[in-house]
């Protein structure tokens, strides 16, 4: 029986792309559908927010306005939940793309009643476009779209396996977590998930899991409690 019934799953822009770097592999696209369909399976609600790390990271030229520039990194994450929920529908998976913005006849608008209509009837509902606002992160729009859904427990999908004390790519000796309190995150000053979304995060009693999406069959086993990452708790 599983562990959860209703999870939000955030994953990397950078983590899709693969050692392409930027864009999509595909071939990594694939392997989180399928197993995001095993959690389907298993009676798991899935709910998908996706970075735009792949396309846009802030801003890259003093000339360009934080909104403008936050308004791009918007419209990447609005292209690749598009792109991976069509890979998941040629996988057999039912999906659902919603954004706080109209995108024409591209997405739905976001409504807590349809996404937790979709999300019941089976759907893997995709939350893109972050908040809708700038100056607030894909990492507050997660944590924001956990809340609205209910969701149980929000699963992060990154680059990295963890969180540690100080950054393994830079330090060979860091430290790796296997269990934390979001109090201590904030205490520690980890760059887990940003200042506003660890806010939210305590307020609203929301924990999370970190972990590896390169590992195999990491998304499967992390809600099946072969766990290798973080716990965040609350």
């Amino acid at each position: 029986m599983a562990e959860y019934k209703r999870v939000l799953l955030k994953l990397s822009g950078e983590a899709l792309a693969g050692e392409k770097k930027t864009g999509f592999d595909e071939d990594v696209c694939r392997g989180v559908a399928k197993q995001v369909k095993q959690l389907l399976e298993q009676g798991i609600e899935v709910g998908i927010v996706i970075g735009g790390g792949n396309f846009w990271r802030g801003r890259t030229s003093e000339n360009i306005d934080r909104p403008k520039a936050d308004q791009i990194g918007m419209l990447a994450t609005v292209m690749n939940c598009i792109y991976v929920s069509e890979v998941f529908r040629s996988e057999g998976i039912k999906t659902g793309v919603m954004t706080p913005f109209i995108c024409g006849n591209m997405t739905t608008l976001f409504n807590k009643d349809e996404a937790l209509a979709g999300l019941t009837q089976g759907k893997v509902m995709f939350f893109a476009g972050g908040t809708g606002h700038p100056y607030f992160s894909t990492d507050t729009a997660t944590v924001l779209r956990a809340i609205e859904i209910e969701a149980d427990i929000m699963l992060l999908a990154k680059a990295i396996d963890g969180v540690y004390d100080s950054d393994p790519a830079i330090n060979p000796d860091a430290k790796k977590y296997d269990e934390i309190t979001i109090q201590e995150v904030l205490d520690k000053k980890l760059a887990v998930i940003d200042l506003s979304a660890t806010i939210m995060c305590l307020e609203n009693k929301m924990p999370m899991l970190i972990f590896g999406l390169n590992e195999e069959n990491s998304i499967v086993k992390t809600v099946s409690g072969q766990f290798s990452g973080t716990k965040v708790t609350c």
